[in-house]
């Protein structure tokens, strides 16, 4: 007797628990209770039923099947295990057994309007149209706003945002004290990358529904978008002091002050979630992720291995392990990923990743041609998800170039910005600008930051601002010297939340070569600095890459070549106009003989010698780049011509940089140069 009362007690608590947190936004979460207890009590029906419905909500239909049908076996009368066994069968077009499962719940429950209006469409579908039409009507008496939600959810289904947004307006002009509505058109909007719209409509629906967890954290989505870092924590805070024990905020709240650069309040913020749920795959990416940026090299790898226990299918844990520096990967490791990579049901991201992963293990294995090979097929797929135009680029830049005439610098004046001076590190990525960065960051007088998406977003705004047809670069041939300013004041208003009011700061985004122009017009007191390295390097370097994000043009060899020699281009174009303004770094001179080149380094931005800057790796600071844990190493050189391990692999870029290569010592070039020549 006692023990029937203490099962239905705990089953009761174990449903409470995860119904509260698929409300609050962690369906994940309340998977993992309730897959926890159906251990102990694999015949409830309660338990069941609720896993099925979970998984239903997350897109997994065909999962959901098993523990609604065990359910239903065991329990036949339970309606809601019918209702949601409908629903997934419904998801994946079993449209006759999902017809008669919600007929068997209508005959139960005739004023279930929701299963009335699904019935009505399967109806529809099966041809069986006068019944359909009194379903729906059916449906509509008993809920007259049934129709046009279940329309708006097909529509945000197809990716018709809005049409379903028109929709729920429509709703919520009836009923203006919905939050339910408001958080559905907040999502919406950040759906349509209508962020200021969304922060909007969520902070009302705070006001009306003051303790939801979800719609405060949907608010800390929609401002951190806006890159309100300090509001979108509050507002993510203000939700964890609703509900402490649920993983999904605590997610959020890491990846909010990841954003916002406060890695140490960020491994925190993980570690209370893993706390709840020590097996959570997203909090363990993170703690991954921002202890390796912290270089706290061990903890890095723990989180990484738990993340790939908890979750093995998941690519990007094995990638982003393999960038650990020191990791080896054992046959049997190797050969579970290359069973991932044959799994056509994973998600094709993930076998990109395990490809990637694949070739970092070979490659440090010194089986060269198996890792070209792996690298090969990752970069062949990712190209494919990638949107990149080598023509559209050199249409650009000749169009920077034909702006940005001498002509043009003389008769605009510039005007100092006298609070901070930027040091802006440019170049292909992969050569040699952490490592520069690093050595600016150890000097007393130089924030090291990031790479800054600040210079980007002033060439956005000029974008907006311009009249007509006008855009970057042409449009600023409109502009005046105060326009000027107000653009290198906008820049460093962007950039104030990364330093911490030292002279000067460093911003290592490499793409802003092409901005070296607009640069001197708006911040005429900013360094610049150009990262080189030997051309094959810097594109085998990239090419062996899976960057999260920003350098599309990285995955075609042919591509990346294309894009060097545009780059080239330009940086000789703006050595040509703005002469002594641009200091070239050659990382094979910075590794072989540091301190005369450090020595130049820091002249060039007129800082005193510091010893430190020699010593740069003992410099403790986040680095959230590839490189992070080579620059917290002493210098070496055996990072240098190591594209001779892929040499017979790289014949199209070979060719392709023939002009530049051919300028190179002859112990600097390929052998292919001397077979194509003849030998001469």
């Amino acid at each position: 007797m006692n023990s029937g009362i203490d099962q239905m007690d705990t089953v009761r608590a174990a449903v409470d628990r995860a119904v509260k947190l698929a409300r609050a936004g962690d369906p994940a979460q309340a998977e993992s209770i309730c897959r926890e207890s159906l251990q102990q009590y694999p015949d409830d029906g309660n338990l069941l039923c609720l896993l099925g419905t979970l998984l239903v909500r997350q897109r997994r239909p065909a999962d959901a099947e098993r523990p609604l049908r065990r359910a239903i076996d065991r329990h036949p009368d339970f309606l809601r295990a019918q209702e949601e066994l409908g629903n997934a069968l419904m998801a994946q077009g079993n449209i006759e057994e999902a017809t008669a499962c919600f007929r068997q719940v209508i005959g139960l429950e005739p004023d279930n309007a929701e299963a009335q209006f699904k019935l009505s469409k399967l109806l529809e579908k099966s041809g069986y149209l006068q019944e359909a039409t009194f379903a729906r009507r059916a449906a509509s008496e008993q809920a007259p706003h049934q129709e046009a939600m279940a329309a708006a959810a097909q529509f945000i289904n197809t990716g018709r945002f809005a049409e379903a947004e028109k929709i729920y307006r429509d709703l919520l002009a009836q009923d203006p004290n919905r939050s339910d509505y408001l958080r559905v058109l907040g999502r919406l909007a950040m759906e349509q990358k209508q962020f200021g719209d969304a922060v909007v409509l969520l902070r009302r629906a705070t006001e009306i529904t003051p303790q939801s967890v979800l719609i405060w954290n949907d608010l800390g989505k929609a401002l951190l978008e806006r890159e309100a870092f300090d509001d979108a924590i509050g507002a993510i805070r203000h939700s964890l002091q609703i509900e402490t024990d649920i993983t999904a905020s605590h997610l959020l709240h890491g990846n909010a002050l990841t954003r916002a650069f406060r890695f140490e309040a960020a491994a925190d913020a993980y570690q209370a979630g893993l706390k709840i749920q020590p097996d959570h795959a997203g909090c363990l990416a993170g703690l991954g992720h921002v202890t390796q940026a912290l270089g706290r090299h061990a903890e890095a790898i723990n989180a990484y291995r738990a993340w790939i226990n908890a979750e093995p299918t998941a690519g990007e844990a094995w990638w982003s392990l393999a960038g650990l520096s020191g990791q080896r990967f054992d046959d049997a490791e190797i050969e579970t990923m290359q069973t991932h990579t044959r799994d056509k049901s994973l998600p094709e991201a993930s076998r990109i990743s395990f490809w990637f992963a694949l070739a970092r293990a070979y490659e440090g294995n010194a089986d060269y041609d198996r890792s070209f090979e792996f690298y090969d097929r990752g970069n062949t797929a990712q190209r494919m998800h990638e949107s990149y135009d080598a023509v559209e680029t050199e249409i650009m830049h000749d169009r920077i170039i034909a702006t940005f005439t001498p002509a043009f610098f003389h008769r605009t004046s510039a005007i100092n910005h006298e609070d901070a001076t930027p040091i802006f590190i440019v170049g292909l990525p992969r050569s040699g600008s952490t490592l520069i960065e690093q050595i600016l960051a150890s000097h007393s007088q130089v924030d090291g930051t990031q790479e800054l998406p600040a210079l980007g977003r002033v060439i956005q705004s000029i974008n907006r601002r311009a009249p007509d047809e006008a855009r970057y670069p042409e449009a600023l041939l409109n502009l005046d010297p105060a326009d000027f300013a107000n653009l290198g004041r906008q820049y460093l208003d962007a950039t104030r939340r990364y330093r911490t009011g030292r002279p000067l700061f460093t911003d290592k985004m490499p793409n802003n070569f092409p901005g070296i122009g607009l640069i001197r017009l708006i911040l005429p007191q900013a360094k610049i600095i150009d990262a080189r390295r030997h051309p094959l390097d810097s594109c085998v370097g990239s090419y062996k890459q899976l960057f999260a994000d920003g350098q599309a043009f990285t995955y075609d060899l042919g591509e990346l070549a294309e894009y060097y020699l545009q780059y080239r281009k330009i940086m000789a174009y703006w050595q040509e106009t703005l002469p002594g303004q641009v200091l070239d770094v050659h990382y094979e001179d910075l590794v072989t003989d540091p301190e005369p080149e450090i020595r130049r380094l820091l002249e060039y931005c007129g800082l005193p010698w510091e010893e430190q800057c020699l010593r740069f790796y003992e410099t403790e600071r986040t680095i959230n780049t590839a490189s992070a844990e080579q620059v917290r190493r002493p210098l070496y050189t055996t990072s240098m011509h190591r594209w001779r391990h892929f040499e017979v692999h790289l014949g199209e870029l070979i060719e392709i940089l023939a002009p530049i290569l051919e300028t190179l010592p002859a112990d600097q070039r390929p052998a292919l140069l001397s077979t194509r020549s003849g030998g001469t």
